[in-house]
């Protein structure tokens, strides 16, 4: 089972990597929204902001969610991991209900080139 460590790494890991994509894929994450990412198998929510195509994470929090960002995700810490590493593919977990992704329609419009 993934760490909070390394739940945190992997996000950093996948701030990196959307700050090297090609232009197409920048473009989807240059939002400004509020987001946060529930690993739910150590009951953990990370809190922060996706801006100018970065995602920076402010906080880590027992429990899931304390307020209700524009953009929610919910996975186990090895997925999170599994995906950021390459292993998992994220439209494949989303549609077999590994992870759960809500957003507003237009935001999952622009974050479907992400996936």
């Amino acid at each position: 089972m993934a760490t909070i460590t390394e739940c945190r790494g992997a996000l950093d890991r996948l701030s990196d990597n959307l700050a090297r994509a090609d232009e197409g894929v920048r473009g989807a994450a240059a939002l400004d929204r509020s987001l946060s990412c529930h690993i739910t198998d150590l009951d953990t929510t990370f809190t922060g902001r996706l801006a100018d195509g970065r995602i920076r994470v402010d906080s880590a929090v027992d429990g899931p969610p304390p307020a209700k960002a524009q953009i929610r995700l919910a996975m186990t810490g090895d997925d999170l991991v599994a995906m950021v590493d390459g292993e998992l593919n994220f439209a494949k977990a989303w549609a077999a209900g590994r992870v759960r992704l809500e957003a507003g329609f237009r935001d999952l419009l622009r974050l479907r080139s992400l996936l």
